[in-house]
């Protein structure tokens, strides 16, 4: 859910969120032992292996959805840990990102295939949309084929815009779609000069009219009446291998950081509309993480456990 605002992965770097071509092993996907034990709560989920690269809070119906990219199915995941399937469809391959647009009891979901990472598989870009209640589908929206054939396609995460508008970003050519109300998918920007083999991952929409997307240490505000304007944010501390990213209900930017030694939520915030941006806190987390979601004034992150079969958690961050 986007809170208002006046306010190849992680799987790329196991599968799909930041990255790098290969999973990495769970030995590696442990915190240093002298990380510092984070302090918030802690949910278990029943069982492992569905892999929820993306997360999202229903504030309407008081539930965690998550997406999984192992199974595509997008799962209702309760404080207790239980795992109840809320939307099953046969052409819901890889969910990545998920976005609850709430004024229009709409669940969005990038619809992906993560036999992209291996040999000469395609893949897919296109966008779920499902009644956020109900869990019926009300459209699945091609969106590669806007962009013509390409070896790899990959739809990473997804934002809303107040008119109802979705934007998609595709991690493996560097496009951020756009898809209207009525489901009309096209190209808003395509990013061709990306720095050190940056990948595009987190979206966001600013109620001033623009969007903020992650890649690598990078973040860009992409206007969406112009995009061709778009430019690069100054970031002090910039966040190296950001993935998902979240407004907190405070109007902060939350980013996760898929680092599996030095897990972390870090929140940013502008006082020049996002032309630059400093640190204003960090969350030190207890495994590699992928995603957050925002929870009234809470932020929880999601651990999908890429490299093993261990059931996934879902943090509360602790800021510092």
């Amino acid at each position: 859910m986007r809170p208002a605002i006046a306010l190849l992965a992680a799987t790329c770097a196991a599968l799909a969120a930041g990255c790098s071509p290969e999973p990495e092993s769970p030995a590696a996907a442990a915190p240093p032992p002298s990380a510092a034990v984070p302090k918030g709560q802690v949910i278990t989920a029943g069982r492992g292996g569905f892999i929820p690269e993306g997360i999202e809070y229903d504030q309407a119906n008081g539930r965690f959805l998550t997406g999984s990219v192992a199974e595509g199915t997008i799962f209702e995941i309760g404080r207790d840990g239980s795992i109840v399937p809320f939307i099953r469809d046969a052409d819901l391959v890889s969910s990545f990102g998920i976005e609850a647009d709430e004024p229009r009891d709409r669940l969005l979901v990038a619809n992906s295939d993560r036999a992209s990472f291996r040999g000469d598989a395609a893949g897919q870009a296109k966008l779920g949309v499902y009644n956020l209640t109900t869990g019926e589908r009300l459209a699945m929206v091609d969106l590669g084929a806007v962009l013509g054939t390409q070896p790899k396609y990959l739809a990473n995460d997804v934002t809303v815009d107040g008119a109802g508008n979705a934007y998609v970003t595709d991690t493996m050519n560097g496009v951020v779609y756009r898809v209207t109300a009525d489901y009309q998918p096209s190209i808003l920007h395509r990013f061709t000069n990306l720095p050190d083999g940056a990948q595009l991952n987190g979206i966001v929409y600013h109620d001033r009219g623009y969007l903020l997307v992650v890649a690598g240490e990078h973040m860009y505000k992409v206007p969406v009446a112009n995009p061709a304007g778009t430019t690069k944010v100054d970031v002090a501390q910039p966040l190296a291998g950001q993935d998902g990213i979240v407004w907190a209900a405070d109007g902060r930017l939350i980013a996760t950081s898929y680092s599996s030694t030095q897990p972390q939520l870090v929140a940013f915030a502008s006082n020049d509309d996002w032309a630059t941006a400093q640190r204003v806190g960090v969350a030190p987390l207890a495994g590699q993480a992928t995603t957050a979601a925002a929870v009234g004034d809470e932020v929880w992150a999601v651990h999908p456990h890429f490299a093993d079969d261990e059931p996934p958690t879902i943090e509360q961050a602790v800021f510092e």
